[in-house]
C-alpha cells in the first residue's frame, strides 16, 4: 500500500504534518515502538508508531528520526495522547530528513491502525494469503466466541500448511494447532527465544530442535487499547511477552510470508491486549487486599474483601479457599543502563508463571491475582478447599496453617525446575529473579503472617547464587533462615578467621583437614563413625582433629566451636 492511503481513510484520524512529496512510498508493514533506538527491530518499509516516550527534550527528535531514515522507513505517525500537540522539534527533524510525518488523534488507538496496515499490506501482497489473514482478523475481534489465537493457528495449519504454537516466556503452551508440544522442548525453544531476544539478534530467530527446525517470531504487546505502555527497554516485557514458534525454516522464505507472519504476531498481539486488560479486576483485588493486610486491618475486613474476591477468581467455588502468597523480585544490573523498575516486569511475570504448566489457554491465568508494591510483585493465590478438610477449616483468630498435603498448593521446588532454565535466558548475564512460597492458610487472619513467610523465604532464595532462585516456607524452620541477614563482609571475615589457617595448611601438607572437619561434624561428633566414613584408624583421626584445634584455637569438644565451625562450612 502507499502512504496517501492512509489519509483516504477517514476512521484512522490522521493529520499529515510533513512530506506531501513523499506520499507515494510503499508500505510493507507496521511497528510500534517508544525505544530510543529501534533499528535492530527495522527492515525498512515499515509505517513506525510511536507514543513519543523516547523523547525527553528538544534534542532527541535529531538522533530519533535519524536512526529511521537510515532504515528506511516509509513514515512516522506520533500520537497525540502523550504530550498533546507533536513538538515542532520533531516535525523539523521529519522535514530535515524528508520523513513524512503524521498525527495520530489520542482517541484513535495504534492497533487500529495496525490492523488497518496489516489488512492492506497482505491485500497488495500475499493475493490468497491475505484472505487468511482477514479472517483471522475477523474472528479474533469478534469477541470469545471467535476462538481467539487457537483459531488463527488452526487457519495457518489448514490454508497454510504450517504447524505453529503460541508460548509463554517459560515455554507453557498458550496456544497450538495440532499436535502439542512436549513440556521440555517449549522450555528449551522459550529459552532460545529469550537468548536471542537479550542478544539483540533481528526476528525472526532460527531453532533447531531435536533435528527439527523451527522459526521464532516475538509477540511484542502493542501498548494501546488499555494494554501495558508502549516498552522503552527490552528488559521490561522480555519476561512476559509471548512468542510464536513456526515448525519450519524462515530463513528462506520471499518478504510476503514473511510480512504476513508477522501480521499474525501482531493479530494474536491484539488478543494479548484484550486478555491483559482483563486482569485489571484481579490486579486491583489483589492491591486492596495487599494494602489492608500490610496496614494491620482487622481480620474482618480483609476476610470481607477476600469474599469480594473469591468469586472473581475461583467462580463457582461453595466454600471459602486457602490461600497462598508467592512474592517475587526482579533485578537488574545497571551499569550505567537505564533504570528498569523491578515491580511491574516482576508482576507481570508472576502472572504467566503461577499456572499449571499442564493447562493451556490464555485463561488458564485467572485465578491468579497479582499486585506490586516498589520492587516487589505479590501473588494472591486461591486454593481449592480439599473437600473432606473444608469442614474443618478454623474459624478467624484460631490457628491457620495448612499442612504440606492440603490441597493444590504450591512447591517452591516445583515452581523452580518448571521456569529455571528458559527464564535464565532471559535474564541473561545482568538480571536475576527471586520466588518466595509461603504456606497455604485459611483464613484472612493468616494471610499477614503468609506474606511475611514469603518475604522471608525470597530473602533466603536471594542468598543463593544463580540467576533464578526460589525457597518455600518448609525452609524457614532451620538455621538457613539466619544466614541470608548476615552482611557480606562480617560473612567473609567470620570464615576466614576460621577456616583459611585450615586450607592453607591443606595446600601446604595435603592433609584434608577441611574434609575432615566436615565429616567429623556431620558424624555428630563421633569418632567411630567419622573414622569409618573416611576409613581412618582413629588415631589419625584424632591427630587431625588435633591439629584443627591447634590451627584454629578452638575445641571440638564444646558445642560453641562446633556450631561456628558449622556455620563457617555453610556460609563457605
Amino acid at each position: 500500500m502507499r502512504l496517501r492511503a492512509l489519509l483516504e481513510n477517514d476512521a484512522l484520524g490522521l493529520r499529515l504534518l510533513g512530506g506531501d512529496e513523499e506520499l507515494d512510498r510503499t508500505v510493507r508493514g507496521v511497528m510500534t515502538t517508544d525505544l530510543r533506538d529501534p533499528s535492530r527491530y527495522l527492515t525498512g518499509g515499515e509505517l513506525v508508531l510511536t507514543g513519543l516516550a523516547w523523547r525527553r527534550d528538544a534534542e532527541d527528535s535529531e538522533p530519533f528520526v535519524r536512526i529511521l531514515a537510515g532504515a528506511g522507513v516509509a513514515g512516522l505517525a506520533a500520537g497525540e495522547a502523550e504530550l498533546g500537540d507533536i513538538p515542532d522539534d520533531l516535525v523539523e527533524a521529519c522535514h530535515r530528513n524528508r520523513l513524512p510525518l503524521f498525527a495520530v488523534h489520542e482517541t484513535v488507538a495504534f492497533a487500529t491502525i495496525t490492523e488497518y496496515v496489516v489488512r492492506q499490506v497482505s491485500g497488495e501482497r500475499a493475493g490468497d494469503l491475505a484472505a487468511v489473514v482477514d479472517r483471522h482478523r475477523r474472528l479474533m475481534t469478534s469477541g470469545p466466541a471467535g476462538g481467539g489465537p487457537e483459531v488463527v493457528l488452526d487457519l495457518l495449519g489448514s490454508d497454510l500448511d504450517l504447524h505453529a504454537w503460541v508460548l509463554s516466556p517459560t515455554g507453557r503452551q498458550i496456544a497450538g494447532a495440532g499436535a502439542p508440544l512436549s513440556a521440555a522442548a517449549g522450555a528449551e525453544l522459550a529459552g532460545l527465544h529469550l537468548a536471542a531476544v537479550r542478544s539483540g539478534r533481528r526476528a525472526p530467530h532460527r531453532a533447531a530442535l531435536g533435528g527439527t527446525t523451527y522459526s521464532l517470531f516475538p509477540i511484542r504487546n502493542n501498548g494501546r487499547g488499555g494494554a501495558a505502555p508502549a516498552v522503552r527497554d527490552v528488559r521490561e516485557s522480555v519476561l512476559s511477552d509471548w512468542l510464536l514458534a513456526v515448525e519450519a525454516d524462515a530463513s528462506d522464505w520471499p518478504a510476503a510470508r514473511l510480512d504476513l507472519l508477522q501480521g499474525v504476531t501482531q493479530l494474536i498481539a491484539v488478543e494479548r491486549d484484550r486478555r491483559d486488560a482483563a486482569r485489571t479486576v484481579r490486579r486491583r483485588l489483589a492491591q486492596e487486599v495487599l494494602e489492608l493486610v500490610q496496614a494491620g486491618a482487622a481480620p474482618a475486613e480483609i476476610a470481607a474483601r477476600l469474599r469480594v474476591a473469591t468469586p472473581v477468581l475461583l467462580p463457582g467455588l461453595g466454600t471459602a479457599p486457602h490461600w497462598q502468597v508467592v512474592v517475587a523480585r526482579v533485578e537488574w544490573d545497571e551499569d550505567g543502563a537505564p533504570e528498569v523498575a523491578g515491580g511491574p516486569v516482576a508482576q507481570a511475570l508472576l502472572e504467566e508463571i503461577l499456572v499449571d504448566p499442564a493447562v493451556t489457554g490464555p485463561d488458564s491465568a485467572d485465578r491468579i491475582a497479582v499486585a506490586h508494591t516498589g520492587d516487589e510483585a505479590i501473588a494472591l493465590v486461591p486454593l481449592p478447599a480439599v473437600p473432606d478438610q473444608a469442614a474443618d477449616a478454623p474459624r478467624e483468630g484460631e490457628t491457620d496453617a495448612a499442612g504440606p498435603d492440603d490441597g493444590p498448593a504450591l512447591h517452591a521446588d516445583a515452581l523452580l525446575a518448571a521456569v529455571r532454565a528458559p527464564l535464565s535466558a532471559g535474564l541473561a548475564d545482568d538480571g536475576r529473579l527471586t520466588l518466595g512460597v509461603s504456606a497455604s492458610v485459611h483464613s484472612a487472619e493468616g494471610l499477614r503472617g503468609a506474606l511475611e513467610e514469603a518475604r522471608h523465604a525470597r530473602r533466603v532464595a536471594a542468598a543463593r547464587p544463580g540467576r533464578v532462585c526460589a525457597a518455600g516456607h518448609h525452609e524457614l524452620a532451620s538455621h538457613v533462615l539466619l544466614l541470608p541477614f548476615v552482611p557480606d563482609d562480617v560473612r567473609r571475615a567470620f570464615t576466614a578467621r576460621l577456616l583459611d589457617p585450615l586450607r592453607d595448611y591443606d595446600r601446604r601438607h595435603r592433609a584434608e583437614l577441611i574434609p575432615t572437619l566436615e565429616a567429623f561434624l556431620d558424624c555428630d561428633g563421633s569418632w567411630t563413625r567419622c573414622a569409618a566414613r573416611l576409613h581412618l584408624h582413629v588415631n589419625t583421626l584424632r591427630y587431625r582433629v588435633g591439629r584443627i584445634e591447634q590451627l584454629t584455637g578452638r575445641d571440638l569438644a564444646r558445642l560453641e566451636d562446633k556450631l561456628d565451625f558449622f556455620l563457617a562450612l555453610r556460609m563457605s
